[in-house]
């Protein structure tokens, strides 16, 4: 998908609008290959590598004391990250959950009274289409890779402020990896 869109781009001049909102107490999950990725990547870059991450219940990047993620640039408000950041960060502005009866992935667009992004890929649906494909692939990826336990932690975070625009069925796996079975 192009990020052009008028002399803007979705990566930065529309998000940097609403200054980070998405960076800010999001806490994306993380894979262990994530974790390492990022890492590696940040090595590279010859930037520190130290407390880079939160485990608990689910492992994510870990926050500055006003709760942004510790990738965001403070003086760009660009991601350090950009090209191996997490998978919901890439997915962004949607996001999904399970549906418990169903067995299905289910993913949702923020509203855009939080993201001006979201309304804006709403609006231009060849775009949405576009950029959903690219997120189901994220997402996929991201829940085939997450071990049970964190998984399980992640769908019980609630997001409000969206709504959904598309069901996939899960990877048997997946199934039975939460015990839908």
């Amino acid at each position: 998908m192009s990020d052009d869109l008028n002399g803007k781009t979705y990566s930065f001049d529309v998000c940097a609008i609403c200054k980070s909102i998405c960076c800010r107490d999001a806490n994306p999950p993380l894979t262990e290959e994530r974790k390492k990725i990022i890492r590696n990547y940040l090595l590279e870059k010859k930037y520190p590598t130290e407390s880079l991450f939160v485990e608990g219940d689910y492992a994510h990047p870990a926050s500055d004391e006003k709760g942004h993620c510790i990738f965001l640039d403070k003086n760009t408000k660009k991601c350090l990250v950009h090209q191996v950041k997490p998978e919901t960060c890439k997915a962004g502005p949607i996001t999904f959950d399970i549906n418990r009866q169903t067995g299905k992935l289910e993913f949702y667009l923020k509203k855009s009274e939080i993201c001006p992004f979201a309304q804006i890929i709403y609006e231009d649906k060849i775009r949405l289409k576009e950029h959903l494909e690219a997120a189901k692939a994220e997402i996929f990826r991201l829940v085939n890779n997450l071990e049970a336990e964190a998984l399980q932690a992640i769908l019980r975070i609630e997001e409000p402020h969206t709504f959904k625009i598309f069901e996939e069925p899960l990877p048997e796996n997946v199934l039975n990896k939460i015990n839908f079975k």
